[in-house]
């Protein structure tokens, strides 16, 4: 089968055409990989995972209940409350996972202006804890960094209703699939949140990439990497829900203090999850200049011959 190829294209090149027109979109998949490699080169990824779940620490119980909260006054605190009672029947009892989301909605439903500007600091906590990290895989200097970060992350709480509602929604109908029971319910069941987690992550974490991280990676790697990065996430936090269900005793450990095994239980996925935050910026970064090369390389094929005799100046 022939191969159409544009005048002046070699058979490797970005802009091959006909089948083998993705050759150049492959390459640059085979290349993030050990770009990935490269930019771990003198760091510490579990270190700087550990840094960014210590802010994560802080400013998750704001941020759920903030997101709550907004939702809760973009349609109604009975509202939010009753999916939110749907939710929680979807958790494990073992390790107290339903009461601890009820209390959260509880909390969410019931908050005033005065809570939601005190939550709005240890929330931005986590832009900050995300630019710091984010940065160590760069060269780039810059003053103030903290404040960025917060700044940076205080507009995405007016996406957390839209994003927020339709995953509650979500999360009722799971809820009568798992009360209709059977392998299909179950099948859907499980489809039906990773694919309802997948999107509400995408956008976060694309915000947090360009625009909490300050980084100008272009939006064809921005958006392969945040769907990438999502994808895994939502793997990683259907893993957490079947953690939930395990009979351990989390506090064995610990002197028999499960409060305290289950706080380092938490904070253990938290590192976990971060790990695959970190990770998949790094395959972002990595992919946004493998396909800076291919473009570049393209570009410079598809240049016309220059005149050795022609005045340039």
């Amino acid at each position: 089968m022939s191969r159409a190829v544009r005048p002046g294209a070699d058979e490797g090149s970005w802009d091959d055409a006909g089948p083998d027109g993705g050759r150049g979109l492959r390459a640059a998949l085979r290349g993030v990989v050990p770009g990935v490699r490269a930019r771990l080169v003198g760091r510490d990824l579990a270190l700087i995972a550990a840094g960014l779940t210590f802010y994560a620490g802080i400013a998750v119980v704001p941020l759920l209940v903030l997101a709550f909260g907004l939702t809760a006054w973009l349609t109604s605190a009975e509202r939010v409350q009753q999916l939110g009672t749907r939710l929680a029947e979807l958790l494990p009892d073992e390790l107290g996972a339903p009461d601890a989301v009820a209390r959260l909605v509880d909390a969410g439903a019931e908050l005033d202006l005065v809570g939601a500007l005190l939550a709005l600091l240890p929330m931005s906590l986590y832009g900050e804890g995300l630019r710091r990290a984010l940065l160590r895989f760069s060269s780039r200097h810059e003053g103030m960094t903290g404040w960025r970060g917060r700044l940076a992350a205080v507009p995405l709480l007016l996406l957390t209703p839209v994003l927020l509602y339709p995953l509650l929604l979500a999360a009722s109908l799971m809820a009568d699939l798992a009360a209709r029971g059977g392998f299909a319910a179950t099948t859907g069941q499980v489809a039906l949140g990773y694919y309802a987690v997948l999107a509400a992550l995408t956008v976060p974490l694309a915000w947090g990439f360009r625009v909490v991280g300050g980084s100008r990676v272009r939006w064809p790697a921005l958006t392969a990497g945040a769907l990438f990065t999502a994808a895994c996430l939502s793997g990683f936090l259907q893993g957490f829900v079947l953690f939930l269900a395990l009979p351990l005793d989390l506090g064995a450990p610990f002197g028999g203090l499960d409060v305290v095994g289950g706080v380092v239980a938490l904070g253990l996925w938290l590192f976990a999850l971060h790990l695959v935050v970190l990770c998949g910026w790094l395959a972002t970064q990595s992919l946004d200049q493998e396909l800076a090369r291919g473009s570049a390389r393209g570009q410079a094929v598809g240049q016309p011959p220059v005149d050795p005799g022609l005045d340039l100046g």
